[in-house]
């Protein structure tokens, strides 16, 4: 039996969350080996800083060393181990909890008995404190904002109640977490804090801290400290309550690895021979947990500050149609429909969607990452909801008719990549494509049938617009388009092949796929595939333009993003006309899987925006770890294990992975319950308590 939690456990990774939207993962943590969480955490997708730390003191009140000797991540938490200045040894679990609680648990082991006291101390910007500061409920309150938008209720406190606490301000800035900087050395008395609580409102800097007496003896002693962060307007109710999973009965940390135990299990079953697609699969769906999954509308941003995307989850935001894709397999689709509502939230008046959100509306020359046609329709196949597709229909409606207008105003079916116009993208296009296709199937459903005519007049206009103006027969590729000029670029792209997902390619372009794609002097590098082909003048695989690094290199560089689209493009073809590209397609997911490890270590799984096609690095300096605008889990339920549902039920055709195992269980699609083994070429399916078997490159087709 698989344990996700403990497969990806890991000595290099902090994130922590539990899918609420507070979660504490600082893209460059400063002082990740200092007691709590200094780091800033993201709060709605805004970032507040500094949280809490804790300092150590003897019987007589002065600081024990503390020094990390190591530490330990997995989903639920992260351990670290600590030896003090006075020989002791202590364990710090830090976690974090729905409500956005944030929790840091201790035990101590000392070889005699020994009286120590611990003080949870936190030091906040005087000005965006507003307010009393409060003792209440064995914990210390105060209220701080987060730049204009948010104001937060901070409340910090030691489970089973304090024995002192105090809060006092002092000129400065907020220093680093160190107890001989606060203004409690020189306030401590023999039983603790003096139990004061200064004026929360000024300048300068707020120190806020709980103390907690303890004596250590032979068998230990413990204490947990936690804060707890929630939204002004917000219920405080929704505290860490849980019970304890694999960890020590009663901690924090026990509940939070029963919590995640539970996430990861809302996912089929998945083991496979091959350990990368394992250990890549359960990644992804810890990914998809973190990054605030939520069967509502989700939790990129606070309702009461739409527009507020961190450091972190900008890129995270962009992947909603992604995210779809992944969720529509866990045992309730309530959160792929979520994920489908969570940006569509964010559409203006005149129909278009944010930057960050919309199909070819980023206000540059890319295409967006809102493929929302084809999001619907693949969630659509799997859990067919009348309800949903009746409430995002006008919404998505409104987005296409605003792309007709405002990103092919000629009326060519071709659309602009961007908001300059100069260029009718292929990957905009194709966007617009399976929007226009997802509306006219769903129209009638959506109660709209009068526009079901209108809407496949507009996809067959792309249609034929994409195979007449962008096809380049000689060159094998489809190809941009020069607005101005009505010809074509010439420059092949990885987006050239994002055609190939659609039926806007057929086995007229094949010989174009096989002869591009395929050819290891252009995309089919070590690490595919690349955004420009080996041999574009353009083409720089560290991408570096005009000798600088840049953040968002287009010049060559593999993005994820792109590469979920072209496995996607290259297993259609494969299954549509091509039955001897299947082994191509396996290949390419699994060089794409493999890429995400760190140096092909199977204990450093990531997913970074970018990597080098040459040697795989990632964009590791852009401090920007598990990026969910990518799909992988879908592409391993659809082609590892070969399901693949359609209005009309569901086909079972695995690809040929060359294999000795792949095995899905408890997987739910249109209605019915499904098990898949995959076993060299023998494929045994169970449907609904039913066992059915085939060979490899047989499908199975199952009704309803």
């Amino acid at each position: 039996m698989i344990d996700p939690i403990e497969l990806l456990a890991r000595d290099d990774k902090w994130y922590l969350g539990c899918g609420d939207g507070i979660l504490w993962a600082p893209v460059a943590p400063v002082w990740l080996d200092a007691p709590g969480f200094w780091d800033p955490a993201l709060v709605y997708d805004h970032e507040l800083a500094p949280l809490f730390t804790l300092a150590v003191l003897d019987a007589d009140g002065r600081e024990l060393e503390l020094r990390a000797q190591s530490r330990r991540w997995t989903p639920a938490e992260l351990t670290v181990e600590y030896r003090l200045s006075n020989g002791m040894t202590a364990t710090e679990v830090r976690s974090v909890h729905p409500g956005g609680v944030l929790a840091s648990e201790w035990r101590f082991q000392a070889m005699r008995e020994t009286r120590l006291h611990l003080v949870a101390w936190s030091a906040q910007p005087g000005p965006v404190v507003s307010g009393a500061v409060e003792w209440s409920g064995g914990s210390l309150a105060f209220t701080r904002s987060i730049g204009d938008a948010l104001r937060v209720r901070c409340e910090l406190g030691c489970l089973g109640g304090g024995t002192t606490w105090g809060a006092a301000r002092s000129d400065g800035d907020v220093a680093a977490p160190r107890w001989e900087l606060t203004p409690f050395v020189e306030q401590w008395r023999p039983e603790g804090l003096p139990r004061v609580a200064a004026a929360a409102d000024g300048d300068g800097v707020l120190f806020a801290a709980v103390h907690r007496a303890m004596v250590v003896g032979a068998d230990g002693a413990s204490a947990t400290f936690a804060l707890r962060l929630t939204a002004a307007g917000e219920s405080a109710s929704r505290g860490a309550a849980g019970a304890p999973g694999n960890g020590r009965p009663g901690t924090l940390g026990g509940a939070s690895r029963r919590r995640w135990q539970e996430l990861l299990a809302r996912a089929p079953g998945f083991r496979c021979s091959d350990p990368y697609l394992e250990t890549y699969y359960w990644y992804r769906w810890y990914g998809l947990w973190l990054n605030a999954v939520s069967p509502g509308a989700g939790n990129y941003a606070h309702p009461a500050t739409c527009e507020g995307i961190g450091p972190l989850h900008r890129a995270t935001a962009l992947g909603a149609p992604c995210h779809a894709r992944e969720l529509r397999w866990l045992d309730d689709p309530v959160y792929a429909r979520g994920a489908l509502r969570t940006l569509l939230d964010r559409q203006r008046a005149d129909g278009s969607l944010p930057g960050w959100v919309g199909v070819a509306d980023d206000g540059g020359e890319g295409g967006g990452a809102g493929d929302w046609g084809a999001a619907l329709l693949a969630l659509d196949a799997c859990a067919p909801d009348d309800d949903l597709v009746r409430e995002l229909y006008p919404r998505l409606a409104r987005h296409a008719d605003w792309l007709v207008a405002h990103r092919d105003r000629a009326g060519t079916g071709l659309f602009d990549a961007g908001a300059r116009g100069r260029l009718k993208g292929v990957q905009a296009t194709v966007y617009a494509y399976t929007l226009l296709r997802a509306l006219e199937r769903l129209s009638a459903r959506a109660g709209d049938a009068a526009r079901t005519a209108e809407w496949r007049r507009a996809a067959e206009r792309t249609m034929i617009a994409v195979r007449s103006t962008m096809w380049d027969a000689e060159a094998g590729i489809f190809s941009d388009v020069d607005a101005a000029s009505k010809r074509r670029t010439g420059h092949p792209s990885a987006a050239s092949f994002f055609p190939y997902a659609t039926d806007l390619a057929t086995a007229e372009h094949l010989a174009g796929l096989e002869r591009t794609l395929l050819d290891p002097a252009r995309f089919w590098t070590d690490f595919p595939v690349p955004s420009l082909p080996l041999g574009d003048p353009r083409f720089n695989a560290r991408g570096e333009i005009e000798g600088r690094r840049r953040a968002a290199p287009f010049n060559g560089r593999v993005w994820p993003h792109a590469n979920s689209h072209l496995v996607e493009s290259l297993a259609r073809t494969a299954a549509a006309h091509a039955p001897h590209l299947r082994t191509a397609a396996a290949q390419l997911l699994h060089r794409f899987v493999r890429m995400m490890f760190h140096d092909g270590e199977l204990h450093r799984a990531n997913c970074h925006e970018h990597y080098n096609p040459i040697t795989g690095h990632a964009s590791r300096h852009r401090l920007l770890d598990d990026v969910q605008q990518s799909w992988v889990v879908d592409l391993i339920v659809q082609y590892v294990l070969g399901v693949r549902p359609h209005d009309g039920g569901i086909t079972i055709d695995p690809f040929p992975f060359d294999l000795e195992l792949a095995e899905l269980t408890g997987l739910r699609v249109r209605g019915h319950e499904l098990d898949v083994r995959v076993e060299g070429e023998r494929v045994r399916v169970t449907v609904d308590g039913r066992e059915r078997e085939g060979l490899l490159g047989v499908p199975i087709e199952v009704g309803g």
